[in-house]
């Protein structure tokens, strides 16, 4: 590439809205290359953590999740939002892990093994990937009124496929997942 692509400054900025778990505001912005004048639409979220849990037995604990988005089940890993009050994602994790599916892991060697962008198009919010390992269930699951989730054990030899049948579509699930294959 020859052209270099450069930040577009931002004019204005308005608050469209308060949704609970996201804000919705509104920027102009100027275009580098034109000098026109756009409205743009940023969804401010909070950061997310999706969580890798391995069991001894090279087990991924999974779940189902139905998605309103979607209006479909999808087969996913545990996760969920960063409160306004958490600053670390592995911490945000192990939380996370425990109320949705009751595992817990080696909580000493946790560890962010990636981290992406939800949708850089309309989101200002990252993606972090936790890998807990020595997963076990240890507590009762403890879901928010909200959530309606069933837990899964997977052979972690078997997600490849499950990706590639599209059992697994979650786009931050698969980056995740991606993330988890990497490692050594």
């Amino acid at each position: 590439m020859t052209d270099e692509i450069r930040k577009w400054e931002k004019r204005d900025s308005k608050a469209l809205g308060d949704h609970r778990i996201f804000q919705l505001r509104e920027d102009r912005v100027i275009n580098p290359r034109t000098g026109n004048e756009h409205d743009v639409v940023v969804l401010e979220c909070p950061d997310w953590v999706n969580i890798v849990a391995l069991t001894p037995d090279r087990e991924v604990v999974m779940i189902n999740q139905y998605r309103h988005g979607t209006e479909t089940v999808e087969l996913e890993i545990p996760g969920g939002m960063m409160d306004s009050h958490e600053t670390d994602p592995v911490a945000t994790a192990l939380r996370e892990l425990q109320e949705e599916t009751g595992y817990t892991g080696d909580n000493a060697s946790a560890r962010q093994i990636g981290e992406c962008f939800a949708n850089p198009a309309i989101m200002n919010n990252r993606v972090h990937t936790i890998l807990v390992e020595n997963c076990r269930l240890t507590h009762e699951v403890q879901l928010d009124d909200g959530e309606d989730l069933a837990t899964h054990l997977v052979p972690a030899d078997d997600l490849p496929r499950l990706v590639k049948e599209q059992k697994i579509r979650h786009s931050t699930i698969v980056a995740a997942l991606h993330y988890f294959a990497l490692e050594p």
